[in-house]
C-alpha cells in the first residue's frame, strides 16, 4: 500500500510540458496580436495620410483654377466662386494693389540690381488723373549694410529715381539718386539719403530718400544700383493702383490651400526714359 501511494503522488514529465506549452501559446498569441495591431494601425495611418494628401492636392488645384479663371475673366469680377465634381471648391478675390498712401514696391519682392520697377503716379493705362504730392522711398536692412570697394561684394543698394510728370505729349523728366555708401559717392556723385528714418508700418529701414515732390506726376521708375533690395513707398496722399492682387482659396473636405498672385502693370519701355549722366552735387 505504501509503495502504490508513493507512485500515485509523483507527477509525470508530460504534466509539466502542458504548462509550458500553454505559456508559449499565450506568448505567441500576444506577439501575433501586437504585430496585427501594429500593421492595422499603420495601414489606417497610411490611408488617412493618403486621403489628406489627396484632399490637399485637390484643394491646391482648386486654388490654381480660381486664379486661372480670374485671369481669364480679365480681372473684371471682384469675386470668382466655383466647384468641381470631386467636391473641391475655389473662391478667388480680385483687388487692386497699391491705391494707398503706403505699400511695398513690387508687392514686397526684391527688385534686382540694375533692373527697374515702376510706381504709377497716374491711372493705368491712359495716364489719367496725374498725381500731385510728395512720396518717400525706404530701403535697407541690417543684412544689406555692407559697402565694399569691390562691386561684386556689395549688398548695400544705391537708388536711382526717374520721375515723368506734366503732359503725356511732352513730359518733364526729373532725376534723383541716393547712395548710403560714402566710399562710392566720390565717383557717382549721388546724394546722401536719410539714415535710420522712423519705422514705417512697424518695419525699420536703414535709409530713406528725402520727400520727392511731384506735380501732375505720370510715372516714377526705381532702379537699384550695386545691389538688389526691397523697397517701401509712402506718400502724403493716396497713390493710384499699381496692379492687381488675386487671392484664391481652394478647399476639399477639411483641407484648405491659399494662393496669392500679384500682377503688376506692364512696364513702360525703357526707350521712353532718357539716359542720365549725373553731374556733381
Amino acid at each position: 500500500m505504501t509503495m502504490q501511494h508513493r507512485k500515485s503522488s509523483l507527477r509525470r514529465p508530460f504534466d509539466y510540458q502542458q504548462g509550458q506549452m500553454l505559456l508559449i501559446v499565450v506568448l505567441v498569441m500576444v506577439v501575433v496580436l501586437t504585430v496585427g495591431l501594429s500593421v492595422a494601425t499603420r495601414s489606417i495611418t497610411n490611408l488617412r495620410s493618403t486621403t489628406e494628401e489627396e484632399n490637399a492636392q485637390r484643394a491646391f488645384s482648386a486654388a490654381e483654377a480660381g486664379v486661372e479663371i480670374a485671369l481669364k475673366n480679365g480681372y473684371s469680377a471682384n469675386d470668382v466662386i466655383g466647384s468641381f465634381t470631386n467636391s473641391a471648391k475655389y473662391d478667388a478675390t480680385v483687388a487692386t494693389a497699391g491705391a494707398a498712401t503706403q505699400f511695398p514696391l513690387n508687392n514686397g519682392e526684391a527688385v534686382g540690381k540694375d533692373t527697374s520697377e515702376d510706381i504709377w503716379l497716374s491711372d493705368y493705362p491712359a495716364y489719367d488723373n496725374p498725381w500731385t504730392g510728395t512720396f518717400t522711398i525706404y530701403w535697407g536692412s541690417a543684412s544689406s549694410n555692407n559697402c565694399q570697394t569691390v562691386e561684386a561684394n556689395n549688398t548695400m543698394a544705391a537708388l536711382e529715381i526717374i520721375v515723368l510728370s506734366g503732359s503725356t505729349t511732352s513730359p518733364t523728366v526729373s532725376h534723383y539718386a541716393y547712395d548710403p555708401c560714402s566710399q562710392r559717392q566720390s565717383n557717382n556723385q549721388f546724394s546722401t539719403p536719410v539714415f535710420n528714418p522712423p519705422p514705417v508700418n512697424g518695419v525699420s529701414y536703414l535709409y530713406a530718400t528725402n520727400g520727392i515732390a511731384v506735380t501732375n506726376g505720370l510715372l516714377a521708375r526705381i532702379i537699384p544700383v550695386y545691389a538688389s533690395d526691397k523697397f517701401y513707398i509712402t506718400a502724403n496722399s493716396k497713390l493710384p493702383g499699381q496692379g492687381t492682387n488675386i487671392t484664391s482659396t481652394g478647399t476639399s473636405n477639411n483641407s484648405e490651400r491659399k494662393l496669392t498672385l500679384y500682377q503688376g502693370y506692364p512696364k513702360v519701355p525703357t526707350e521712353l526714359f532718357p539716359f542720365v549722366i549725373f553731374s556733381p552735387k
